[in-house]
């Protein structure tokens, strides 16, 4: 490889929202510029919990617009829905067999996402971890884009590529690395600055969606919860005051500032004023993504050819990967 290979994925499940534009998206688009960039529409994933078919198949097709919409190119790097591509799913069952249920036990996402409910969660919702490693690993990917709640996953994909090579005497996976890019790896809620954004919160109001006009991001921002205070003074008082340093934070990373020339520009003045510079500065980001997401979105036959080329490319770097792991396994 000449490159570094980079794997990500993101989930085809609602509108995506400013959160998974700063903290993934926009920095997918930087790194096409100097890494081999594999990005996948996780479908198998998706499926996890119920999904209406109907609704999964405008989902893939939205996401993967906006995706192009924010500026991956599908020519420069590779895009396309995962189940596109068997060996997501072939590697993963063979990593159902390398992983202890021990390491799976350990996932604090399965226990936030099942709940009170564990036993009634599906199968697929226990073992999805080893699904994510297979997704890295199916390409030799070396580095992987992840937020800080996606650390621990990324560490199972580590110790499974370990344990494969150690159980059969080879040095077959690598382990690849985290990118933790930019100023805002983690956006919170608009609501509650204690809380991730999220597309499953039951209020709207949390978060601003890629498919908002310039007069919803207007409303959302001039409503998002603050202190009394004026805005804070320092980096040090903005770590103090959750509300105050995700507007901040998030107005840095529309901007590509750092936090420190935020305070500064911003330091004692009042939120309103605040407020109606940072929904300025999203509406200039975000209005000419929702433009080209709608307009994507209504052409769904280039979008399905994208996806297509996309997972014809894909396969073919996993497939030669796939065919050594089976001979490393031992089957015939």
């Amino acid at each position: 490889m000449s490159k570094p290979r980079v794997f990500s994925g993101v989930q085809p499940t609602g509108n995506l929202h400013l959160g998974n534009y700063l903290g993934a998206i926009r920095n997918w688009v930087k790194l096409q510029h100097d890494h081999e960039c594999i990005y996948c529409v996780v479908d198998l994933h998706a499926i996890t919990v119920w999904q209406d078919p109907a609704d999964l198949t405008r989902a893939i097709r939205e996401v993967a617009a906006s995706l192009i919409a924010a500026g991956i190119d599908p020519t420069t790097s590779i895009l396309f829905n995962q189940s596109k591509v068997s060996a997501h799913a072939e590697t993963a069952w063979i990593f159902n067999c390398v992983a202890r249920m021990g390491w799976l036990n350990r996932m604090t996402q399965f226990k936030e996402k099942a709940g009170k409910d564990r036993e009634n969660a599906s199968v697929g919702l226990f073992a999805y971890p080893n699904l994510m490693a297979a997704d890295i690993l199916a390409y030799k990917a070396t580095h992987v884009p992840v937020g800080e709640d996606q650390k621990q996953h990324l560490e199972l994909a580590r110790d499974i590529a370990q344990k494969f090579n150690h159980d059969f005497g080879v040095e077959h996976f690598p382990a690849p690395d985290p990118l933790i890019l930019g100023e805002a790896t983690r956006v919170m809620s608009l609501r509650d600055g204690t809380k991730k954004m999220s597309k499953s919160d039951p209020s709207d109001q949390s978060r601003i969606n890629l498919t908002d006009s310039p007069d919803d991001i207007e409303q959302k921002i001039r409503r998002a919860k603050t202190d009394p205070l004026p805005l804070p003074e320092t980096v040090e008082e903005v770590a103090a005051r959750p509300e105050a340093a995700n507007l901040m934070t998030i107005y840095a990373a529309l901007a590509d500032e750092s936090l420190a020339d935020v305070v500064a520009a911003f330091a004692g003045k009042q939120f309103s004023d605040f407020k109606r510079a940072l929904t300025e500065r999203a509406v200039s980001v975000l209005s000419p993504i929702t433009g080209e997401m709608r307009r994507l979105v209504a052409d769904p036959g280039y979008v399905d050819g994208v996806l297509r080329q996309g997972g014809e490319r894909a396969a073919a770097i996993a497939a030669p990967i796939l065919a050594e792991t089976k001979r490393i396994v031992g089957f015939l």
